[in-house]
């Protein structure tokens, strides 16, 4: 058996390294190969656990917004270029040979609401070449008067003392009978996040396969999932939360504000004793 592994593997194909491997593997010893095998098995059968396989999910469309309360954000958007298109109506060439027109995608996403301020080289993944663009938003109830976002409505109100964030995607920019094929397989997922600048009461987040409530994510981030297939077809996206109208910045610098305070209380409390303490000292040695 080993003879027989020795000689599958041992032939040069790559010079020198390809032997030293092959001989290497042929001589190790029957326990070493089990946990060989077993960490492979381990590694296999997590991959197939993850949606997105060992590299966990793959996104074709993300929109991470980071929200103020005063209604500005920071918006970063990162898609494959057949998404822009067939999502966002964006006229891109989807030949995954060519190269992305960067000036055409800052220009879509331009507007009196937004400002562009960078559009990254494209990166590719599964054959399809990927952007990220990034903008400052002046007022995010104005953001649907942009068209890159128009399939959405957004609202920032104050509801009983909390500000109430609503974000309603409605239906993608494709028409019927000109999707192309562009290598999806189905498992192709969308998400919206949130990047939330104080502390999360309430939202409606869920699972887009189990239907269950997800969690928040360190850094107060809430996201919202869709398959990419019920995107294309415009199935909504209701995005809602509830969260203190006090951000946690302002908390935490009014906390250390009054710890800050409270040690300067009681070092003057410790100087003003000290001082009254030496004092009566002073007057006891000069008595009578």
């Amino acid at each position: 058996m080993h003879s027989a592994v020795y000689r599958a593997y041992a032939q040069p194909t790559t010079g020198g390294m390809t032997r030293i491997f092959s001989i290497s593997f042929g001589r190790m010893s029957l326990s070493a190969r089990a946990v060989l095998g077993a960490v492979v098995c381990v590694a296999v059968a997590a991959g197939a656990a993850c949606k997105g396989g060992i590299l966990g999910k793959q996104y074709e469309y993300e929109e991470d917004l980071y929200l103020s309360l005063d209604g500005s954000a920071t918006l970063i958007v990162n898609a494959s270029i057949p998404a822009l298109v067939a999502l966002r109506g964006l006229d891109l060439d989807l030949n995954p040979a060519t190269r992305p027109d960067l000036n055409r995608i800052r220009a879509a996403y331009q507007s009196p609401a937004t400002e562009v301020t960078r559009v990254s080289p494209p990166w590719r993944r599964a054959g399809r070449r990927f952007v990220q663009v990034r903008l400052n938003v002046r007022d995010i109830q104005k953001l649907s008067g942009t068209l890159p976002f128009s399939w959405s409505r957004y609202a920032l109100t104050v509801q009983n003392g909390h500000h109430v964030f609503e974000q309603k995607v409605g239906a993608s920019a494709l028409r019927p009978g000109t999707l192309q094929s562009v290598g999806w397989n189905g498992s192709e997922l969308v998400a919206f996040r949130l990047h939330l600048p104080s502390k999360i009461i309430g939202h409606n987040s869920r699972d887009p396969d189990t239907n269950q409530p997800t969690a928040t994510a360190r850094g107060n981030i809430l996201a919202w999932e869709q398959h990419l297939a019920d995107r294309l077809e415009g199935a909504p996206v209701d995005i809602k939360v509830e969260m203190d109208s006090q951000s946690i910045l302002h908390r935490t610098l009014w906390l250390f504000a009054g710890a800050f305070a409270a040690a300067v209380a009681v070092l003057v409390l410790l100087i003003w004793f000290t001082m009254r303490k030496g004092g009566g000292e002073a007057a006891t040695s000069t008595g009578p």
